[in-house]
């Protein structure tokens, strides 16, 4: 598949679209990848800093994907923030570690502090030796996520 895409579409699995970019983002998926690849292959990941990736394809603008962290329910629903990680980690076993992150008091509490990240994940970069001139944070070394 093309825009970007890491993994085969498949209609069981739960794709999470990431900034290819973004070292946290590249880190963290990268691992969430290692770990589907090992336990039945329930996420494919998307790099929406991919030159061949087309947002309005995948059902969102350019600045609605790159201002928070999207994903797509096997239905085909586009979802977008916390949520995109309770079902991430759930597709690859590990909901029990974001189970707390939905519960009702506490819920608000991480929904806004990843909002809150997202607005500022490039200067964070920057803080942490990445070079963010472009507006985006790249990596010296990308870690081994294919862009096809």
């Amino acid at each position: 598949m093309s825009d970007g895409d890491t993994n085969e579409a498949r209609g069981d699995r739960f794709t999470i679209y990431f900034d290819g970019d973004c070292p946290f983002c590249v880190r963290e998926v990268s691992w969430l990848l290692k770990r589907s690849a090992r336990s039945g292959g329930r996420l494919a990941g998307i790099d929406i800093a991919a030159p061949e990736f087309d947002p309005e394809a995948h059902g969102a603008d350019r600045e609605a994907f790159m201002a928070r962290i999207h994903g797509r329910r096997q239905g085909g629903e586009l979802i977008e923030g916390m949520q995109v990680f309770r079902e991430a980690y759930a597709a690859v076993g590990l909901g029990w570690l974001t189970a707390p992150t939905g519960w009702p008091l506490l819920k608000p509490l991480f929904d806004l502090g990843y909002r809150i990240f997202a607005r500022h994940r490039v200067r964070l970069g920057g803080l942490f030796g990445r070079a963010c001139d472009t507006g985006a944070c790249q990596l010296p070394d990308r870690p081994a996520i294919s862009r096809r």
